[in-house]
């Protein structure tokens, strides 16, 4: 149940959490897990606090949705982290602007061009389809309606899903808006916005599912791409919110960058607690 070559102190610390057992079928106490979560989380949650707020400033006259999206596909590994790329993410997703896609595409990671031409392009495709409030909303059953109409056309089987407009894809730009709003994130409590289910969180859930921590596996899988199963991002938020009972002062969003922390593979993360 240990986990194999870890790259970050969360990892490290639920290794030695699992030696020391305490829990439930021999794996390590909840409480302590729940902890360490918590503990891994705020590193990242400052981080991923302080890009989007960056982010919306300089890109104060843009549509924030389109801010978001673009900050989410930095935040799912498919691009560089990068204020160019996020302006020429910002004209791709309001007229679908070709030379604009091809400086977008420039800024990928090791999976290559193709996942951001094609988020890109479905992002436009969604923002066609889907009226979304001209500001982040300040509440969270805002926010929750208009996940809610993004979701609609993607279950919907009169209408086509755009490739890589999956699980990550749509949820993501949701959880981006609440970072840019620390107050509001902070009352998350339940699935009131659902959060990417796949990635590394899913990892994270394999792992504390292999522990006995959750009874329950992570439904789904780790990739966002052609793939999309609307009910693995409901069981998923689920899963999270059964990791935040029994622990008071933090929320829906730390119990997420706690399973990142705790599921990642990417080297980077080693300084990120």
């Amino acid at each position: 149940m240990k986990i194999a070559n870890p790259l970050n102190p969360v990892q490290v610390e639920f290794n030695e959490l699992c030696a020391k057992g305490g829990g439930a079928g021999g794996g390590p106490a909840r409480t302590k897990v729940q902890e360490l979560l918590h503990n891994g989380s705020k590193t990242l949650n400052k981080m991923a606090f302080d890009e989007i707020s960056q982010h919306l400033k300089t890109f104060s006259s843009a549509n924030p949705w389109h801010v978001c999206f673009a900050v989410g596909l930095g935040w799912g590994h498919l691009a560089k982290i990068d204020e160019d790329f996020t302006a020429a993410a910002i004209e791709v997703l309001t007229d679908l602007d070709p030379a604009a896609l091809s400086v977008a595409t420039a800024f990928h990671l090791e999976r290559g061009p193709t996942p951001i031409e094609q988020s890109l392009r479905g992002g436009y495709l969604m923002f066609q389809r889907v009226n979304l409030p001209a500001t982040l909303p300040d509440e969270l059953r805002m926010i929750g309606r208009a996940q809610e109409r993004w979701l609609s056309p993607l279950v919907s089987p009169s209408m086509d899903r755009p490739k890589y407009i999956g699980s990550w894809n749509a949820t993501a730009m949701f959880m981006v808006a609440l970072f840019s709003k620390p107050a509001l994130a902070a009352t998350l409590s339940d699935r009131e916005v659902m959060l990417p289910p796949g990635g590394p969180i899913f990892n994270g859930l394999k792992i504390l599912h292999k522990a006995k921590i959750l009874k329950t596996p992570p439904s789904g899988n780790e990739l966002d791409d052609e793939a999309f199963e609307p009910g693995s991002i409901y069981e998923n938020n689920a899963l999270m919110a059964e990791l935040l009972q029994g622990r008071s002062g933090w929320s829906m969003i730390d119990v997420h960058s706690g399973l990142y922390m705790l599921g990642t593979r990417y080297p980077a993360s080693k300084g990120w607690a």
